[in-house]
C-alpha cells in the first residue's frame, strides 16, 4: 500500500507539476503514451539501493522505448536529506560505468529538498527539481536527442523554467499540492550494509 502512495503521488506531481507548468516540454508525450515507469525501492542500507539502481538500469535498456521509454526510481527510506541524496549521485553515476551505459543513459536528479549551487533553500527556482520523494530519473540519451530536435529552443528550458517558477510564487506551488501524502522516514543514510 506505502509504495502505491508513493507512486500516485510522484505521478501526480508529474502531471501537475512538470507537465502541467510545462517544466520539461519532452514529459507529455511519453507520460501519455504509457512510457513512464515508475518503480520504489524499498532499501533500508546504499549497498541494497544500488542494486536496486542497477536492476532498474538494467530493466530499461532491456525494454525497447515504445514500452518503457524513461523510468523514475522513488527511494522510500533512504536520502531524506539532500546532501545524502546529492552524494548518491556519484554512486548512481559508478552504476552508469559498470553497466557501460554512459552515453545511453543519463540520471536526473529530484528531491523534496533540492537545492541548486549558490541559491538559498526557500527559492521558488529550486522547485523545478523537488519532487515528492528522492527520485532518481532513468532517461535515455537517445530520447533527449530526438525531444530536443523537436524542440529547437530546449536550451531556454531552464530560463523559462526559472520565470514560470518566478511568476508561480511559494503560495502557487503549494495550491498545486504536489507533496508527498506520507510522512518522511529519518533513517541514518550513512550506514551501508
Amino acid at each position: 500500500m506505502k509504495q502505491e502512495v508513493l507512486i500516485q503521488d510522484t505521478l501526480h506531481w508529474l502531471e501537475h507539476a512538470v507537465i502541467g507548468l510545462n517544466l520539461c516540454p519532452f514529459a507529455k508525450a511519453v507520460h501519455v503514451k504509457g512510457q513512464v515507469h515508475c518503480a520504489v525501492s524499498a532499501a533500508q542500507n546504499l549497498d541494497s539501493l544500488r542494486e536496486d539502481l542497477l536492476k532498474e538500469l538494467k530493466d530499461l535498456v532491456a525494454l525497447d522505448p515504445v514500452v518503457r521509454d524513461t523510468t523514475l526510481l522513488i527511494v522510500q527510506n533512504l536520502l531524506q536529506d539532500f546532501f545524502d541524496y546529492n552524494d548518491f549521485l556519484n554512486v548512481a553515476d559508478d552504476c552508469l560505468q559498470a553497466l557501460n551505459l554512459e552515453g545511453e543513459i543519463q540520471i536526473a536528479s529530484f528531491h523534496p529538498h533540492y537545492q541548486f549551487a549558490g541559491t538559498n533553500a526557500n527559492d521558488i527556482t529550486n522547485f523545478t527539481n523537488r519532487s515528492p520523494y528522492p527520485t532518481l530519473h532513468l532517461i535515455r540519451e537517445i530520447s533527449i536527442d530526438r525531444a530536443v530536435a523537436a524542440f529547437p529552443a530546449a536550451e531556454a528550458i531552464f530560463e523559462v523554467n526559472m520565470v514560470t517558477l518566478n511568476q508561480l510564487g511559494l503560495d502557487g506551488w503549494q495550491a498545486l499540492q504536489v507533496g508527498p501524502s506520507l510522512p518522511q522516514n529519518k533513517t541514518d543514510d550513512k550506514k551501508s550494509s
